[in-house]
């Protein structure tokens, strides 16, 4: 059945909104966490589940999309994906407990995963060739905004609502999406083929990458390998893993097509979008720790400073897209796109304490550049050399890589932002001595300062004592804060020649479907 002009308008909204629900919602809570420890009585360790197990959920069920599409049915499994993923925000909002809030939380990411590949295949197959590039730049300006919006969205409802709201606004939009699922989206063939399950590859999967997501999200907060339970999970990551690709590699029907990275297009490029995820995530983490725990931002004053950056994504793609379409080599947006995240990290490793907001619109200008650059020339190298059958598939690795690269880089970065700030802060205390003049200054003018508000003149020097180590913290969390930024830089630039050893593909009939898609985005730009 042809889709008039309409109902491809509906679908293309239905599916991006949803993949943005669901990548926001792996960042809203971020800025929750207190409140919700804080009501539900639990400590923010325990809170910090919250997170984790909606991560978990999401990285087991990502790489099984293509499967799943092909066991149910693509427009049936969607449709359960949306209610799924409603249902769960439903009783999140209703949690009274730890328990159950991080239970829900795991159903509601299982829910979530599904949402990202499908929603992009869908979006793939309802729009021609021709107009598969609107599909594609809209669907890749989702991937940047969701997790940018996290926060600001998060930030609006803490600062004026409860932190219940934070699940029940997803409730609406699930709804309207289910209807709209149901009502445009083509019905799957009556004839559908459901392949065998591969319940052990599931079972290998589920253990091997659940436990390595375990260990990226709680290693940091349980001190790593010195934790009995990081090591034995990392034990389980190990051997799950490496026993399901063995596994995955002799089935005839696999849960995880692992054959197709014979493909070294979409094997090169998926280590790429791996540090496009590591990129995106660790800077949307570590930026707003810089201006809330450093400079005194609000959350929503975090989020609004992130949302140019964004805009300026949005208005560069169309662009991206008209040089696609004229025959410019994806390559050379992808270089340009990694130049400009390295340049990124290292204009932000040059802030400083009395940075004014102005400071940062050039950095995250140019980071809201290289994302539009990279996101649909990325996924053009990756699929260009696929079979259509295989599409699915390729976009689910691909998507797994960058959730995976975003879960890796907090908790490399995390412990990385541990580890400088005991060597700034050592450092920086070790100037701090007596007999020192800058520390005599400084010392005066903050006595100065405090003998008008306070009486008790022997709480003066405690009072002057904590004030310096407060001021040693700030500086030293900043220092560590703009290490980030340059670490991250440094991994792109270790990584950024892979892209060198990917080929174009000629007179193949996926290349020449590819070459397509971005076809509307060029309409699109007038």
């Amino acid at each position: 059945m042809a889709l008039n002009k309409l109902a491809k308008i509906i679908i293309a909204i239905t599916t991006i909104s949803a993949a943005i629900m669901e990548l926001i919602d792996t960042s809203i809570v971020n800025v929750a966490l207190n409140q919700m420890a804080g009501s539900l009585g639990a400590s923010i360790e325990d809170i910090s589940w919250v997170i984790t197990s909606y991560a978990i959920a999401n990285v087991i069920i990502i790489p099984m999309t293509g499967f799943l599409q092909g066991f149910f049915g693509r427009k049936r499994y969607y449709m359960w994906s949306i209610a799924i993923f409603t249902i769960a925000s439903v009783m999140c909002g209703m949690s009274g407990s730890i328990y159950t809030l991080v239970f829900w939380r795991f159903v509601q990411g299982l829910g979530g995963g599904g949402l990202l590949s499908t929603s992009q295949s869908i979006l793939f197959d309802t729009f021609s060739q021709k107009q598969r590039g609107l599909a594609g730049a809209l669907f890749g300006m989702g991937i940047v905004i969701g997790p940018t919006l996290g926060p600001t969205v998060g930030g609006i409802i803490i600062d004026n609502y409860s932190w219940p709201l934070i699940f029940n606004i997803n409730v609406p939009f699930g709804i309207l999406a289910t209807y709209m699922s149901y009502r445009f989206i083509e019905p799957d063939p009556e004839s559908l083929h459901r392949p065998k399950i591969d319940w052990l590859g599931i079972a290998l999967l589920a253990a091997g990458i659940g436990s390595l997501q375990y260990v990226l999200e709680r290693g940091e907060p349980e001190d790593w390998f010195d934790s009995e339970r990081i090591v034995w999970f990392s034990v389980i990551a190990c051997i799950g893993l490496i026993s399901f690709v063995l596994w995955e590699l002799r089935q005839k029907h696999p849960v995880v097509n692992l054959r197709i990275l014979k493909d070294l297009n979409l094997a090169f490029t998926t280590v790429l979008t791996f540090i496009v995820g590591f990129s995106l995530f660790t800077s949307v983490f570590v930026f707003p720790l810089l201006l809330q725990r450093v400079l005194g931002y609000t959350a929503f004053a975090t989020g609004i400073t992130l949302l140019p950056a964004s805009a300026l994504s949005m208005f560069i793609m169309p662009v991206v897209g008209k040089r696609l379409q004229a025959g410019t080599s994806p390559k050379v947006f992808v270089v340009m796109g990694f130049l400009c995240l390295m340049l990124f990290g290292f204009l932000m490793s040059r802030a400083d304490i009395n940075v004014s907001s102005g400071f940062f619109t050039l950095p995250l200008m140019i980071r809201g550049a290289g994302l539009a650059l990279l996101m649909v020339p990325l996924t053009l190298l990756a699929v260009q050399g696929l079979s259509p059958k295989d599409m699915p598939q390729g976009i689910a690795l691909n998507n797994m890589m960058r959730q995976l690269g975003g879960s890796f880089g907090i908790a490399i970065i995390n412990n990385y932002v541990a580890n400088r700030f005991i060597v700034h802060r050592t450092s920086l205390i070790s100037n701090i001595y007596q007999g020192s003049v800058q520390l005599y200054e400084r010392s005066n003018l903050l006595m100065q300062g405090l003998q008008s508000r306070l009486p008790d003149a022997s709480n003066i020097q405690k009072q002057v004592n904590q004030i310096l180590d407060l001021t040693v913290t700030k500086q030293s969390y900043l220092l560590s804060y703009l290490d980030a930024f340059l670490f991250s830089a440094v991994c792109i630039l270790v990584v950024f020649p892979l892209l060198f050893f990917t080929r174009k593909r000629k007179n193949s009939a996926a290349d020449a479907g590819s070459k397509q898609m971005a076809a509307e985005i060029s309409e699109a730009s007038h």
